[in-house]
């Protein structure tokens, strides 16, 4: 059974060596364990999982955060970056239609950005996905869905770059 103190080790091992793409790339393989581990999802998204951002590992040295989303009926978000910081989305249960988008016409003092839609992709359970700082995406949902996500840091009160389609 791969735990969640496992999982948050494992992280902080690896991105205590930087936050590149490649240690990225690497925690994103370790979201993708955690996924596959269906202890590991009963116990932090089964039945009894509610809300959709309950954080559930907030490391107290590298600040990084481990979500656990429960999301009970369709939803679309907005496109939207993590402001300073970088995500990995885990999917774990239903799908998700992930957009990605270019910045067109970055945001200057109160008007908002404009970005276009550059692809989209369906998640499944087991696929984990990095979006890197600075990467816009926004996630659609037709259903229940649960995730696993890991924010760079605590995102509770980050500015983020105010973005709209183009």
């Amino acid at each position: 059974m791969y735990t969640l103190d496992a999982l948050a080790s494992d992280m902080k091992q690896v991105l205590s060596q930087g936050q590149t793409p490649v240690q990225l790339e690497e925690t994103r393989k370790l979201v993708e364990k955690a996924l596959k581990d269906k202890d590991f999802v009963n116990t932090h998204l089964g039945e009894n999982a509610e809300g959709e951002r309950n954080i559930i590992y907030e490391d107290p040295d590298l600040g990084f955060c481990i979500l656990a989303h429960v999301y009970k009926g369709a939803k679309t978000g907005n496109p939207h970056d993590h402001g300073p910081g970088w995500a990995i989305y885990g999917q774990a249960f239903g799908e998700t239609t992930m957009t990605e988008y270019d910045i067109v016409e970055p945001p200057q003092g109160d008007k908002p950005g404009k970005v276009k839609e550059r692809e989209s992709y369906t998640m499944v359970p087991g696929d984990a996905r990095v979006y890197e700082v600075g990467a816009v995406h926004c996630p659609h949902r037709e259903s229940e869905t649960r995730l696993i996500r890991i924010e760079a840091m605590n995102m509770n009160g980050v500015k983020r770059t105010p973005l709209v389609p183009a």
